[in-house]
């Protein structure tokens, strides 16, 4: 319940402080006295949205607190601990502070937070109803919510509205997925078609440079031979002297010398091993002509095997070497539309599910609402013939709707029907109310909904418009029966109902100087006593009018 309000330079409040008790508190006053000034900070810490128009002229920020008492309210218990934003004491503080420049910041326990956050949490706490509701009554998604927050439902709606979603994602993913597989189908045969072919080339790593090395050799081999052959010559068996002989020579000359000093001996070894390096090459080109062949037919098989490769590559536009490149991004494509087949498959089945969980949690709604719609239809004719309509009875009507699978709102359209008189058919609440009676109705309908709300506070701002006389009594003996289970604030214009109040709070102007500002008196027996007679009687108070206010309190 609401316990505490503090309001600081919010609309023509300078300052206001307010201690809040259970049961039912009126609040009333002069017209344009701002009754619902205080109401509307109260939404403000409820994450309502904020304007620079809050702040009151002249100041630079408006600032609202207000504290809860939320030791009957587990769930806020719950929300609070699970961001970490829990006090000691079973209490939450909620504060909105807006600047003059419109710029606005919320706090939950002196933490800052989102304004989602503070609407989220505000839905625990307080449950408002105003004369707004009227018009909202008018629309068939109002009805739906009113009947799923009477069944108590309104999380299994919302778990509904969460499968429909998913489902139609899924849906709409699949659709998508399939559109693009005809033409992947066509991409799937040319590149079976393309990697049956690379297959088959078969075609290794290092393959080809193996291949048009042995091709320049077999090629040149007459030549290769012809080179070699007088390699060795020169080195070893030529007629005019070859390169060893030569050697041979100097070493044999510098051999001699060598008695007459050692300074000759690096000259000498060098020599010696460019004679050992000699030899060997020569062995090594000698094993080598042992070895070598001119093989034409070997040449063939080569240059038929490099023009099949090269053909292929000028098939698919890149060359010869790109080929296993090629061949991977092929195989990686082909693997990825593989998946999108594996992928629509396993959509294909997670929709299946989906829709299944879907008419699970849909057709439970259906079963709740169809025993609430009832109940609920019962309940508000009941109040409404109290509330001036002797002869009015509700309906409140399920229609399935047709061509669509998965409905955001569940299986059926809810509407309330209403018909005024004994005899009348029901038919739509805007074909049939009248201003006065669709207060009645939508009062009728917030108090039955009200009662089986888990919010303990609960705010009426002026919802007995259009209602007087002893219809008015009935209203605040509702109200008040309400208030004794809970808290209630109710911003009323009738005596009748101020007078069925536990507390009671008047709302002033205190003209000053320069400006205007709003007062919030919390009247005693007496002061409640002269404001219900205002109420009665106007300006003047009489003894006549007194008295009356005396005998609807006492009453």
């Amino acid at each position: 319940m609401l316990l505490h309000m503090t309001v600081n330079n919010y609309a023509i409040v300078d300052h206001l402080e307010l201690e809040l008790d259970r049961g039912m508190t009126v609040i009333t006053g002069e017209t344009g006295a701002g009754k619902s000034i205080m109401l509307d900070a109260l939404a403000l810490t409820l994450g309502d949205r904020a304007d620079s128009g809050a702040v009151r002229p002249g100041a630079d920020k408006a600032d609202v607190l207000a504290t809860f008492d939320i030791s009957d309210i587990p769930e806020a218990a719950q929300w609070l601990e699970q961001r970490d934003l829990a006090s000691d004491e079973p209490q939450v503080i909620l504060r909105r502070v807006v600047t003059a420049e419109g710029r606005s910041r919320g706090y939950i326990n002196g933490s800052p937070c989102p304004q989602q956050d503070l609407k989220a949490l505000g839905e625990m706490l307080i449950d408002i109803h105003s004369q707004h509701e009227h018009q909202s009554l008018l629309k068939t998604d109002t009805h739906r919510r009113l009947l799923d927050e009477y069944a108590n439902a309104s999380e299994l709606a919302r778990q509904v509205q969460l499968a429909a979603q998913r489902c139609r994602q899924t849906e709409q993913t699949l659709q998508q997925a399939s559109d693009i597989s005809d033409e992947q189908n066509a991409r799937l045969q040319l590149l079976s078609y393309q990697l049956e072919e690379l297959d088959n080339l078969g075609l290794q790593e290092g393959e080809l440079e193996q291949l048009e090395s042995e091709q320049r050799q077999l090629a040149n081999a007459e030549q290769i031979m012809h080179s070699c052959q007088q390699v060795i010559n020169i080195c070893r068996e030529s007629d005019s002297g070859s390169v060893l002989q030569a050697l041979n020579s100097s070493l044999g000359r510098l051999g001699a010398l060598r008695e007459h000093g050692r300074s000759l001996d690096e000259a000498h070894d060098l020599l010696a091993g460019a004679q050992i390096q000699i030899e060997e090459a020569v062995g090594e080109l000698t094993r080598y002509l042992d070895h070598f062949e001119a093989d034409p037919q070997r040449q063939q098989q080569v240059d038929e095997r490099l023009g099949v490769i090269h053909d292929l590559a000028r098939k698919h536009r890149v060359n010869a070497d790109e080929l296993p490149a090629l061949q991977q991004r092929l195989i990686d494509e082909l693997e990825g539309i593989q998946q999108n087949d594996a992928d629509r498959e396993r959509l294909t089945e997670e929709l299946a599910a989906y829709q299944q969980h879907y008419q699970q949690l849909a057709g439970k709604l259906s079963g709740i609402r169809q025993k609430a719609a009832q109940k609920l239809a019962k309940a508000v004719t009941g109040e409404i013939q109290q509330l001036g309509m002797p002869g009015g009875q509700v309906q409140v009507e399920l229609r399935p709707i047709q061509g669509n699978q998965y409905p955001l709102q569940g299986l059926e359209n809810v509407e309330f029907l209403v018909s005024a008189n004994p005899g009348q058919p029901a038919k739509p609440l805007a074909k049939v109310a009248s201003g006065g009676e669709l207060s009645r109705i939508s009062l009728g309908i917030q108090v039955i909904t009200a009662q089986t709300s888990r919010v303990p506070t609960l705010v009426f701002d002026e919802v007995d418009v259009g209602i007087g006389g002893p219809t008015a009594e009935i209203v605040g003996k509702l109200l008040r029966q309400l208030g004794e289970r809970g808290q209630v604030l109710t911003v009323t214009h009738l005596p009748q109902v101020a007078a069925q109040g536990h507390q009671h709070l008047f709302v002033r102007k205190e003209q000053q100087r320069n400006s205007t500002r709003t007062c919030i008196d919390r009247l005693d027996q007496e002061g409640r006593v002269q404001e219900v007679a205002r109420m009665l009687g106007g300006v003047d108070l009489t003894e006549e009018s007194l008295a009356h206010a005396r005998k609807q309190l006492a009453r």
